[in-house]
């Protein structure tokens, strides 16, 4: 899976990294001074690199625990995000990442110990509780094998009164989960989309069965389950695409496990669209379906609620309204002509 391994000078003896490096014999190891030698050099081709990307070690020095975004969270709850590696394993055509950043590599941060210090430091400063959200800039399981990441940081949250930790995926790597204690306050929290969605769009990704089952054994374990329609994507026949969808996910789990939901539409950093476009032209995502305000791409106002409303409604039948939230849009106020649906065969 990895061909190439960058290390950085301050990584290269730390514990983490040999356990890693021991699992890819075969692995070509460069060593670095700064990850950002490799990771952040112009004029690389994303779409290139993601075919075969490199994994780079690095530290993480600062800025390690950072304040949520505006509208993502769950109960209005102080809400902070930390990101353990930077990119994805999956190659979901929506994600913002892959016009975030110049280069489709792995950055694996393996100075867990600082993150989980930072953690402790924030739980300290208060007695409300607080809720931290792994998974905003990589999937919190996808590479967990590879990473041990769920091994040290949920035993850890698992002594924090005060702390909540969502592990957002799309991953059915559960087998560490599967085999510790379950905790109450740690929500494995499952992006899923219609089947035909993922298939068009969610690259490389577990199917929706696959996802579903996973989320499945979880609950039957114990973990507290989260479910993010995040985004919605306004589809020909949305109504009848998206209701099979909700009513087969609750055919198969019971709603007493699912801890929340959150419900939020497409949007995007316009900047990010740009490269995105660039790297795929061919992709029909993109093609005119969306609108241009205050530096952000998205639906129009109206046909943004009109989703989100009638995703509510159809959650609605399954779970009390105090577990559904709706993650705030990036675009609002302006109202246009009603965008094209994506048709997905």
């Amino acid at each position: 899976m990895v061909d190439t391994i960058y290390v950085e000078d301050a990584v290269a003896t730390h514990g983490r990294s040999r356990k890693i490096i021991a699992r890819f014999k075969d692995a070509r190891i460069v060593q670095c001074r700064h990850y950002g030698e490799v990771f952040n050099r112009r004029k690389q081709n994303f779409r290139l690199q993601k075919t075969r990307p490199a994994l780079i070690l690095a530290r993480k020095f600062n800025r390690r625990v950072l304040p949520i975004p505006a509208g993502y969270g769950i109960d209005g709850a102080r809400g902070y995000y930390f990101s353990h590696m930077l990119n994805c394993l999956y190659d979901c055509r929506y994600c913002f990442l892959q016009g975030m950043f110049r280069s489709a590599h792995y950055v694996l941060f393996v100075n867990y110990e600082d993150f989980i210090a930072d953690i402790e430091r924030v739980c300290g400063e208060t007695s409300d509780d607080v809720w931290f959200f792994s998974g905003y800039d990589c999937d919190s399981l996808a590479l967990d094998p590879v990473t041990g990441f769920v091994g040290d940081f949920v035993p850890a949250f698992a002594k924090l009164k005060n702390a909540w930790l969502e592990l957002r995926t799309k991953s059915t790597q559960i087998r560490s989960l599967i085999g510790m204690k379950a905790h109450p306050r740690v929500v494995c929290a499952f992006s899923l989309s219609p089947q035909p969605i993922v298939a068009a769009l969610e690259h490389r990704t577990p199917d929706l069965d696959a996802r579903i089952e996973a989320m499945r054994r979880l609950a039957d374990h114990g973990w507290p389950l989260g479910i993010r329609f995040d985004p919605l994507i306004l589809i020909e026949d949305f109504e009848r695409v998206y209701g099979k969808f909700i009513d087969t996910l609750f055919s198969r789990l019971d709603p007493n496990t699912v801890h929340s939901a959150t419900v939020g539409t497409f949007r995007m950093p316009s900047a990010f669209a740009k490269i995105i476009t660039r790297l795929y032209p061919e992709e029909p995502l993109y093609a005119g379906r969306f609108i241009e305000q205050n530096g952000n791409l998205g639906y129009t106002e109206s046909t943004g609620s009109d989703m989100v409303k009638w995703t509510l409604e159809r959650l609605g039948q399954y779970l009390p309204p105090e577990r559904i939230f709706v993650q705030a849009p990036a675009t609002g106020g302006l109202d246009d002509a009603a965008p094209a649906k994506l048709v997905i065969d």
